[in-house]
């Protein structure tokens, strides 16, 4: 019996198993590129100047969230959604806190916005690339078939958790009067130009690794900013690399999940949307991803609205979400999972109703 044989059970196995190891592998590689790029901007004070910038705000506190948000949503769409959480979230708790404000607004709208914000471009979200990774598409086009969508998104994200947190943030606030102080660093002129690729080809994954890696390799080694163990802890192998190893094995028994996937070749965009929502509730949405890759879907946009903004309903939607948790913690916070499903569920059927409808 020969190994690669497509026809025996062996063969097919190994080539399935190539298969999903070969579409699952530049998602990954993009976020960690990412993730360097986000992490030498932050040491360039991107997002401390970001911060400072959104305290100055005039008005009550619901002007200052609703900027903040939108701050947190390009970010997003930017950087990519983990980059978001990890960076964004003390950067809106300490606007907040600047005018005494309310800083659970600040704290759950930020991961539900990062969630929410991660449909824009190929790179925000690790399942954009995974749903696309056998037939990718340029940025250009991701982007214009997702705009409107992201849009909604936003705006409806923001105005859901300002109407649950409403009575803090219509009270009188005065804005910070800290200086802005900007850095334009290589960090923030190559985030400008992940942004570039992304838009502008099919497979940026391999580009923006490398510029990460050299502008770490570079504050490592020439500049003496930084210390290995941290782009170790930043690059998180103990995170990433289970989950790719997850991400591979789903795709590879993918197959024998045929009724979720008949069920989604045969749907429309709104039954689409909300069976991969789902999914990622029980699954979590990079191996409910990683499901789908390489399979022909009739909607791959109103799949990825399931994937992205379905597991805002629950903290097992996705892995980011569980990162979030520890960084509020740190923080001060006590958030609960009842706090996350009393606003998760409403953020998640009001967005992903009115978006399935744009794309």
């Amino acid at each position: 019996m020969v190994v690669g044989d497509v026809h025996s059970p062996k063969g097919g196995a190994v080539n399935l198993f190539v298969a999903s190891l070969s579409h699952s592998w530049q998602p990954f590689v993009l976020i960690t590129g990412l993730l360097f790029i986000g992490h030498v901007a932050a040491r360039e004070g991107l997002f401390e100047s970001v911060g400072q910038l959104v305290a100055r705000t005039p008005g009550n506190d619901l002007a200052l969230f609703a900027v903040t948000m939108l701050a947190v949503a390009l970010v997003t769409a930017v950087l990519n959604l983990d980059t978001s959480v990890v960076f964004m979230t003390p950067v809106a708790l300490h606007a907040a806190r600047a005018r005494s404000g309310d800083d659970t607004a600040f704290a759950f709208g930020t991961i539900l916005m990062s969630n929410a914000a991660s449909l824009l471009l190929v790179g925000s979200n690790l399942t954009n690339m995974l749903v696309f990774a056998t037939h990718p598409v340029r940025g250009t086009t991701f982007a214009s078939h997702m705009a409107l969508a992201w849009i909604a998104s936003v705006v409806l994200t923001i105005a859901v958790v300002a109407w649950w947190r409403r009575r803090p943030l219509l009270r009188r606030a005065t804005a910070s009067r800290e200086p802005v102080r900007w850095h334009l660093g290589p960090g923030t002129l190559s985030a400008v130009v992940a942004v570039a690729l992304m838009l502008a080809t099919s497979q940026p994954a391999l580009p923006i690794f490398f510029l990460g890696v050299v502008l770490e390799g570079v504050d490592l080694v020439v500049r003496h900013r930084v210390q290995w163990t941290e782009i170790l802890r930043v690059a998180s192998p103990l995170v990433v690399g289970p989950l790719f190893v997850v991400a591979v094995l789903v795709g590879w028994g993918g197959r024998s999940w045929q009724t979720i996937g008949h069920l989604v070749v045969h749907s429309n965009s709104l039954a689409t949307a909300a069976i991969a929502g789902g999914l990622s509730l029980v699954i979590n949405n990079l191996p409910a991803a990683s499901l789908f890759a390489g399979q022909p879907i009739a909607h791959p946009y109103a799949l990825l609205l399931g994937l992205n903004l379905g597991p805002n309903a629950f903290v097992t939607g996705a892995m980011s979400t569980m990162l979030w948790f520890r960084i509020v913690r740190g923080e001060g916070l006590a958030p609960t999972m009842s706090q996350f499903v009393r606003i998760g569920i409403p953020v998640t059927l009001v967005t992903l109703g009115v978006a399935s409808l744009l794309v």
